[in-house]
Formats: C-alpha cells, structure tokens, sequence
C-alpha cells in the first residue's frame, strides 16, 4: 500500500512540474466565458424572480368615484377576468413612495397625481385582447399590461442560458483537444524515456499515470484562474454599477458564482483535463 501510495505522489510532483503556464492560462480564459455568462444569468434571473410574472392589466381611470363600482361590475363580467382589484390613488402613492424622487416631485406638484386604478389578473393568451377592449370602456384613461416586459425579459434570460450551455459545449471540446494536444507533446518528448521504462517492466498504466495527473491538474488550474477572473470582473462591474442602481432606489449587484456552482466549474475543468489526457494517452501511448 504504502509503495503504490509513494508511486501515487511521485507520479503527481512529475505532472505539477509538466503544467504549461501558458496552457493553463488559455483553458482559464476559455472557461471563464461560460463560467462569467452563467453567473450574469444567475444574477438576471434572481432580479427577475422578484417581478410578478402573473399576467396583469393596469388601468388608468378618468371616471367619479360613484362610477367605479359599475365599471368594476361589468369588468367582473368578462369571462377572461380572473381577478379584480382597485387601487385608489392614495394607495398607489404609496407604493411607489420608495422610489427616490418621487416624494420630492409630488411635494413639488403640492398635490397626488396618481389616478384611481384597477389591476386586472388574466391568462396568458388573453392578455393583449382584453387590454385592447379594456381600453375602450368609458372611464378608462389609459391601459397597460404589466407582465408583457417580463415575461419577453424571462424569454430573453432562457435564450441566454441556452447560448452559454452552448457555448460551454463548443468551449469544453476545445479545452479537450488542448490537453489533447499538450499530453500528445509530452509524450513525444519522452519517447525514449517510456521505450527504456517499457524495457525494464513497467507497465502502461505506471507510464500513463504522470500524463493523467498532468490533464488533471492542468484542468484544475485552468479552473481556478477561471473562477479568479470571473470574481474580478464581476467585482469592476459592480463597481461601475452601483452608481446607476442608487438612481433607481435599488442596490443591485451581481452575485458571484455559488460555492456548488464554483465547485461543480472545478469539476468540469478537471474532468475535462483528465478526459483530454485519456484520449492522448489512448492514441499515443500504445504504439510506444
């Protein structure tokens, strides 16, 4: 146990001193593209998940107060209506009473400008018809569809999730072919070392071990200047954001990868070292 444990670490000294900076450097950089868009998504996706995705309908009204019951009558009416609820104009500046400015504005204008309104929950498919109809009751000064933005910014979030799972495949079979290619040279440097240690005994799974932990730790270097870059770049641009976020009442940053997603970009990066190693080896090894 002790001498194959002592063959183990021998094996291991040999790769760390065969990493390529320079190599590492790229499979770095490379993993860094997917790595940085999943956490940007991460970071959309958490901020869209604060919105309602509830298809709404906001309406706007110009009617008396005695009206509004009516109109709330014959709204209640439509089939396509799942709920109703009113909003009076206090209420309303309530709500958006947080947003910076806003108190200042209305103190400013020495009166509320905000209009009574009705909030109105609907299906998906109906949400554009019934804002359309809704606009012509009399009584209703304007209409709008709250959830049209969010649901076509949630679109745009899965898109991008796509195109970084897409391009993390096209990035990982390139990072393959690098250590590929890396171990290939190493073992064409060595040649004649392995035909002299395949003379005296030793065994193709002796030989390959070096090359094997040489993929591996390539790859986990590779990963941590990975999640190295991302962390900084995420920390300049929530440098330069933050500016822009306190004029919208907001403190949103973008989050960094999660200590499972960090370790599973980890994982990746050596199991795609290792893999890279295994095809070389495979192909080259055995005609030595």
């Amino acid at each position: 146990m002790r001498a194959w444990l002592r063959q183990h670490r021998q094996a291991l000294a040999r790769a760390a001193a065969r990493i390529g900076v320079l190599n590492t450097l790229v499979v770095g950089v490379a993993l860094a593209l997917p790595a940085g868009g999943y956490a940007l998504l991460e970071s959309l996706r958490a901020l869209t998940g604060r919105l309602t995705l509830k298809p709404q309908i906001s309406l706007f009204l110009d009617a008396k107060r005695a009206d509004v019951d009516a109109l709330a009558a014959r709204i209640k009416r439509d089939p396509r209506v799942l709920g109703l609820r009113f909003v009076p104009r206090d209420e309303a500046l309530r709500e958006i009473g947080t947003v910076q400015g806003v108190n200042d504005l209305v103190a400013a204008l020495g009166r509320n400008p905000l209009p009574d309104g009705f909030v109105v929950s609907t299906a998906n498919a109906s949400v554009e018809p019934l804002a359309a109809e809704l606009a012509q009751l009399p009584g209703v000064a304007h209409v709008q569809a709250d959830a049209l933005w969010a649901r076509r910014l949630a679109s745009l979030a899965r898109l991008g999730r796509a195109s970084v799972w897409l391009l993390a495949g096209l990035l990982a079979a390139a990072l393959v072919a690098v250590t590929f290619n890396t171990i290939r040279l190493q073992i064409l440097t060595q040649r004649e070392e392995i035909e002299i240690s395949k003379l005296l005994g030793a065994t193709d799974a002796f030989v390959g071990r070096p090359f094997y932990y040489a993929g591996l730790l390539q790859g986990l270097a590779g990963g941590a200047i990975a999640l190295a870059l991302v962390y900084a770049s995420l920390a300049l641009l929530n440098h330069e954001m933050a500016p822009l976020a306190a004029t919208y009442g907001s403190d949103f940053r973008l989050a960094f990868l999660g200590r499972g997603d960090a370790a599973a970009v980890l994982a990746l990066a050596g199991i795609l070292g290792w893999l890279g190693a295994h095809l070389s080896i495979g192909r080259h090894l055995r005609w030595l």
